[in-house]
């Protein structure tokens, strides 16, 4: 499909997506905290990025620095960096339930993002699949067996800090897809590194081999890269709102790689969510396929 087609952005959206769903797989079989796994997945997917940067972009490095010194260059690696500490904080002091019902808002925050920066409406085709997916996440959680742990303080910010998540990603798509010519390697990749040395700080480099490295070293150096770069460029060339709505695949889909590898089922419910979501972006894609 040629970058031109209209449905190129959503395609490659739904690519990124669907490569990231094995990441919750990978971080159970870990055995590791959410500090130390924030700072090997930070660390690996930015020397990652910024190596096939360094390689691809050779002779241009310096045009693409100048790039990033730019207000959305800054504010795309403030993002990522924020993003990924508010994400792996949440899940370490907070239930995994309560911190993915705040980061499935992320399509609301790209809507209303790309509305405020962009001026780019938002179809009701768009609003009524957000809102049809958003219920059938909700559906899911509250079949999750952990869904019934009383709210307390940590609940709480766990909430909240996935919220930031939700809004820290949408505000880095909307970015990208208003400046155009930002270079995206090095700005995804040097988010991912500052936030993964804050990781390795505060876990300490003694205590950072301890859990399956093996496992953590899969999604820092291929899925998180190949998966974030995809939603990147996916955001230049769809509405931000259709990259964050695809991206809750991750949401969905990431439990049923736990339960191939763990053997732990999903309830009726989690099911009968899942099956709401996948089937609301069906629809969608199959109607976007239709306009285009």
């Amino acid at each position: 499909m040629s970058r031109h087609h209209p449905l190129f952005g959503v395609a490659l959206a739904a690519v990124g997506a669907l490569m990231l769903t094995p990441d919750t797989l990978l971080m159970r079989m870990s055995g590791m905290d959410g500090l130390q796994m924030l700072g090997w997945r930070g660390v690996l997917m930015g020397a990652v990025m910024l190596s096939v940067w360094a390689v691809l972009r050779h002779g241009k490095r310096r045009a693409d620095i100048a790039a990033l010194a730019s207000l959305a260059g800054l504010g795309v690696v403030l993002s990522q960096a924020v993003n990924g500490a508010l994400f792996s904080i949440g899940i370490a002091i907070a239930p995994v339930t309560v911190v993915l019902l705040g980061v499935a808002t992320v399509p609301v925050f790209a809507a209303v993002f790309s509305r405020l920066m962009l001026g780019e409406p938002t179809s009701r085709a768009t609003w009524v699949t957000i809102t049809a997916v958003l219920a059938g996440i909700a559906l899911a959680i509250l079949g999750k067996p952990d869904a019934s742990a009383p709210w307390d303080a940590a609940s709480l910010w766990g909430g909240l800090m996935g919220l930031g998540v939700a809004a820290c990603l949408a505000f880095s798509f909307v970015l990208i897809r208003r400046a155009g010519g930002l270079p995206i390697l090095p700005a995804v990749g040097g988010g991912a590194l500052v936030a993964g040395a804050v990781g390795v700080a505060l876990t300490g480099p003694a205590q950072m081999d301890h859990g399956a490295v093996w496992a953590i070293a899969i999604t820092g150096v291929l899925i998180l890269p190949a998966g974030f770069f995809a939603l990147s460029v996916a955001a230049r060339h769809t509405a931000a709102a259709n990259v964050s709505l695809l991206m809750l695949l991750e949401t969905v889909l990431g439990p049923l790689w736990v339960w191939l590898g763990y053997g732990e089922a999903p309830t009726p419910l989690m099911l009968a969510g899942g099956a709401v979501v996948i089937g609301s972006l069906a629809l969608y894609l199959l109607r976007q396929r239709r306009g285009a």
